[in-house]
């Protein structure tokens, strides 16, 4: 079975990258832009913003698999910073529960990421057709 699997390995690490920085920049957009308006995003301090600015940016690089590794492990860094800052202290005490302080997608973001700063983008990256260019 894994064998049968196997062959499919590069193909599914390039829709990993692709569809993490898709979903990615979908939050940059909302934080930047206020695009689609959500009510959580409406008054948001500088530090969010700054972060919409890297996950918009990191974003666009993984969807094109450009800089994949340096860009994942920023984003990875990105994600553990606003999990820790944002989400486990949102009550005034720590909440070390992802389910109850809502910071589940910063950990799943933030370990996809992590595993694309060691892995590369895949075959269907620009990274890749830069290194059979060379």
């Amino acid at each position: 079975m894994d064998q049968t699997f196997a062959r499919f390995q590069p193909i599914a690490l390039s829709l990993l990258r692709f569809i993490t920085g898709l979903l990615l920049f979908q939050f940059g957009v909302a934080k930047i832009f206020k695009f689609p308006v959500l009510p959580y995003f409406a008054n948001i301090p500088p530090l969010i913003v700054t972060a919409g600015v890297i996950e918009l940016t990191g974003g666009a690089l993984l969807m094109l698999g450009l800089f994949t590794c340096p860009v994942a492990l920023i984003l990875s860094g990105e994600m553990a910073f606003a999990y820790f800052l944002g989400h486990m202290f949102k009550t005034g005490e720590p909440v070390f529960l992802p389910l109850i302080n809502g910071g589940t997608l910063a950990i799943l973001f933030c370990f996809a990421c992590l595993y694309l700063s060691t892995s590369g983008g895949g075959p269907i990256s620009l990274d890749a057709a830069m290194r059979k260019k060379n």
